[in-house]
């Protein structure tokens, strides 16, 4: 329960920081290629037999990289949301093709672990899991709530957000950190969960009626609806349980597509 909450809380919260940054609902880790980076790391670590220690590792490391990589390919005298966006979903597509190679690649038994892994589960997770993302949400949450106010102004702009005396840069850097950050260790605890970080930082805003992403707001809706969802996986089929990740990708997928049908109206 405490790794379930953490985890929809910084899932929810990294969610809400690269959404305010784009300006864009699509604008969340699952599309930028910042979970899938955290995957591929993680599935690296698995076939070649890693320990649950390196694993999180690999993931938390694969983050950063792909991170690092989206940063600098969308990068020209700053980095636009629109860029980011389209620079994330093309790296996004690149690494589920290398997690695709890897699966091919693994000997049966680790790509059976990899697929399992890949899903996302909060099955068997102990204080081990729970405490290392806690501590980086002791940690990351202050980061997110002073950087809160400029990234409301910058929302409207970085031209408004400079007029008022925000350094946007420096700004969006300490934001793009946490956000990183805040996904490659919940990544690490419970697999690529997916859509969390997606529907977590919408609900909020519409549960708060705020004409933009509300930080706390979201990290509060991510740890309501991934415990929520971890139930319902463990109860809808009992006693066959499904791993959360199956139900928040089905569930998120049914979102995404009302949602771009709501955007096409």
């Amino acid at each position: 329960m405490v790794t379930g909450l953490a985890v929809g809380a910084a899932f929810g919260l990294s969610g809400a920081i690269f959404q305010s940054l784009t300006r864009n609902p699509l604008g969340s880790p699952d599309f930028i290629g910042f979970t899938a980076g955290a995957a591929t790391g993680g599935v690296l670590a698995v076939v070649m037999g890693g320990t649950a220690v390196q694993i999180a590792a690999g993931s938390m490391l694969g983050c950063v990289i792909s991170a690092i990589l989206v940063y600098a390919l969308a990068f020209r005298r700053g980095v636009q949301g629109y860029r980011l966006v389209l620079v994330g979903i093309g790296v996004n597509a690149v690494l589920l093709a290398a997690d695709n190679y890897l699966l091919t690649k693994a000997n049966i038994n680790d790509a059976a672990n990899a697929g399992a892994w890949l899903n996302g589960s909060l099955s068997g997770r102990g204080w081990d899991h729970a405490l290392p993302v806690a501590i980086a949400l002791a940690v990351l949450v202050p980061v997110c709530c002073a950087v809160s106010r400029p990234l409301r102004m910058m929302e409207m702009g970085d031209d408004a957000a400079r007029a008022v005396g925000i350094r946007v840069e420096p700004v969006r850097a300490a934001a793009i950190v946490a956000g990183v950050l805040l996904c490659g260790v919940a990544t690490a605890a419970a697999g690529p969960v997916m859509f969390v970080a997606m529907a977590a930082p919408q609900l909020a805003r519409r549960l708060t009626r705020s004409p933009g992403v509300t930080l706390i707001a979201s990290a509060l809706t991510g740890a309501v609806l991934l415990t929520a969802a971890d139930l319902a996986a463990q109860r809808l089929l009992a006693p066959t349980q499904l791993p959360v990740g199956v139900l928040t990708a089905a569930i998120g997928g049914t979102y995404l597509a009302l949602l771009l049908r709501k955007d096409r109206r």
